[in-house]
Parts: structure tokens; sequence; C-alpha cells
């Protein structure tokens, strides 16, 4: 292995240290916990070393986001690709969705609310992105309906899954009623 190979494949290792990092301190404290100090700190590594990986933390954000796309992507087909006909599949989706949201916080955060510097629904959205969105119109396709577009309907049953994560994890809807309203959702908004 030359110099410059083994120096890139230390400069990603300490990449993904401090992104598994962040996200762990994230998911343990929260994000306003994560700070290029508390970071330098755990990962025994200089504040300009960071910055010489990351501008700062908007884009250790986006960082924790792309890694967390690729993992809701294939979460949503591993759900998807066990279930049989279009019901079920939609159903595992919406389950395998709210289930992701709810095991990680810090990373759903990180994708959906907080800005990471990353472009969405633009030409030069990230293939992450990309790809997590795809996961759930290769889904969803199948039931948009005659005459529906079938991304504008996976846009909609996005945002019913985004809605029921958000107000879940806030204590807004009763967690006891978590299964009924997914299959209200699949039911009643994918009529399958």
């Amino acid at each position: 292995m030359s110099v410059k190979e083994r120096k890139e494949r230390e400069r990603a290792e300490r990449e993904r240290l401090i992104v598994a990092t962040a996200r762990e301190l994230a998911e343990q404290q929260g994000w306003d916990a994560v700070t290029t100090r508390r970071l330098a700190e755990r990962i025994e590594y200089s504040q300009p070393v960071l910055y010489s990986h990351f501008h700062g933390k908007r884009e250790i954000i986006g960082a924790v986001a792309l890694e967390g796309a690729a993992e809701l992507a294939a979460a949503v087909r591993a759900a998807t690709a066990a279930a049989d006909g279009p019901r079920e599949r939609v159903a595992a989706l919406a389950r395998a969705y709210l289930d992701f949201a709810a095991r990680n916080p810090a990373v759903y955060d990180a994708l959906f609310q907080l800005d990471g510097g990353l472009a969405y629904a633009q030409e030069d959205t990230p293939e992450p992105l990309k790809d997590a969105f795809a996961a759930l119109l290769e889904c969803l396709a199948e039931v948009a309906g005659d005459g529906v577009h079938p991304g504008m309907f996976t846009e909609v049953f996005w945002a019913a899954l985004h809605g029921l994560a958000t107000l879940t994890r806030a204590g807004r809807l009763l967690p006891e009623d978590a299964e009924p309203r997914v299959e209200l959702l699949v039911d009643r908004l994918a009529m399958v």
C-alpha cells in the first residue's frame, strides 16, 4: 500500500469516527450537546483535525443525515421485500419507517429537522437522499392509483408518516394507537 493510499484510508477512518461519535452523542444527549470541542475530546483529536474534515457542525449533521438515509432505505427495502402483496408491502413500509424514526431520533432529526446543508428535491440532491425516496417510491408507486402521479403520492404518504413519527415522538399521540394508525393510513390513503 502506498503512503497516499494509507493516508486516504486513515482520513476516511477519522471521518467515520467523527460521524459515529457525533451520532452517538446526539442520540444520548441531543444535537445541542454536539460541539466540535466535545467531539475533539471524545475522539482524542484536536479541533483543527475535525475542521480538516468538516467545516462545522452543519456539515457533520449532513454526514449523519446521509448515513441515516442509506440506513432508512435499507430498512424499508428489507421490510417490503419480506412482505407478500401490495397491502402488506405498504404496511411493512410504514412500520419500518416509523420504527426507524423511533429508534434513531437524532438521525431522524438530522435527516428531516435540522440544517445539514443538503439539497432536497433538487438536481443536486445527494444520492443517499434520492435513494431513500426511491425506496419509498418503489413500494408506493404500485398503489398510487389511476391518474395519480406516483412521486406525488409518495410525497403525500411520506408526509403522513413524518407527521405520525414527529407527533408520536413529541408525545402528542397515544403510543398504544400506533398500529391502528398504520392500518388506517394503509387502508384509507393507499386504499389497498
